[in-house]
């Protein structure tokens, strides 16, 4: 009888590690720190991914640039397999897939709301998709808010910036936007503008407020010119040989997973965006507002004129995007 009960329990046993699920683990990389919205919306959607695959996967998030706080670096390692998953800007990735690099044209979006109009519909579903031929699987759109000049010496219009360097991500379009303006364009990661402002190497950079308190650029940066200049959307996207391997129910999990994680990514935007604001001036930020955006308009007209043409497919469904008045 006691070697039938100890038969039993082993067969019990033996059937509930058949059973159990072998676990994957994935990386995801974030150059953002712990609390920033866009690692929010990464922590969010790793839970969903081990929910909705019942703990078949398991994603670890590296944030604050612990791979690398150069989203190029990033890019590329996601594109060998190195990482699984990312989180990056749009205006990075521009230069591994050309088509996203219409989100660098000065004044594409006239709001928050038109951008948005534009990423939920079938378009901003199709420009994810077409992401495959360079290697990614886009799995959804983040908010990245409105992009601004933000300097170590005081601005006040578009005149201020003629003569003076400032950062922008290593893009070509964002190289030309910049000089457009009058200014100086010096490529380089997020991670090393703090260090580049405070020796002098340039004199400003162009980001959201968020940003600022992220890599502490307020810090050497006190001045910030609302001109608002870029919307620029993040990515949420993967290694496609890595998505390839997924099984079809395991893809539907991960996309839906990576769609939920929106709208609590864009309450979470809009929340720090107030709250680095407040930050921002607390800690003696001068903030000038840019009511009339025109001579950054007319600055950037040539430049519109010249570059649209290689996005007309796409600037025309943008338009289509528009928020009636």
């Amino acid at each position: 009888m006691k070697l039938k009960r100890i038969l039993v329990a082993a067969l019990v046993i033996a059937v509930a590690l058949s059973g159990a699920v072998a676990q994957t683990v994935l990386k995801l990389a974030e150059i953002h720190p712990q609390g920033y919205p866009t690692e929010l919306a990464d922590e969010e959607f790793a839970r969903l991914v081990n929910l909705y695959t019942n703990g078949k996967f398991k994603l670890d998030i590296y944030p604050g640039g612990q791979i690398s706080g150069d989203e190029k670096v990033v890019i590329e390692q996601v594109k060998i397999g190195a990482i699984q998953i990312a989180r990056v800007s749009s205006g990075a990735l521009g230069s591994f897939n050309a088509q996203l690099n219409v989100f660098s044209l000065p004044y594409l979006f006239d709001s928050a709301d038109h951008m948005w109009n534009f990423l939920l519909s079938p378009y901003g579903d199709k420009m994810l998709a077409d992401l495959a031929p360079s290697g990614f699987v886009g799995l959804c759109w983040y908010d990245g808010g409105a992009r601004s000049f933000y300097a170590n010496y005081p601005l006040n219009s578009i005149a201020d910036l003629k003569g003076h360097k400032f950062r922008v991500m290593p893009n070509n379009l964002l190289v030309k936007m910049v000089e457009a303006m009058g200014a100086s364009a010096v490529p380089m990661g997020a991670g090393q503008v703090f260090s580049a402002v405070q020796t002098g190497v340039i004199d400003g950079a162009e980001n959201n407020a968020p940003s600022l308190i992220s890599f502490n650029h307020y810090q050497v940066a006190k001045y910030y010119m609302l001109d608002e200049h870029l919307r620029l959307p993040e990515v949420l996207f993967m290694n496609k040989a890595a998505w390839d391997r997924l099984s079809a129910t395991d893809q539907a999990a991960f996309r839906k997973a990576a769609k939920e994680t929106i709208a609590f990514q864009r309450a979470k935007w809009d929340a720090y965006v107030i709250e680095a604001t407040k930050k921002i001036v607390a800690e003696g930020e001068i903030i000038v507002p840019v009511p009339d955006k025109t001579p950054f308009k007319n600055a950037v007209k040539q430049l519109v004129a010249t570059e649209s043409p290689a996005f007309a497919e796409t600037i025309k469904a943008i338009d289509a995007a528009r928020p009636k008045k």
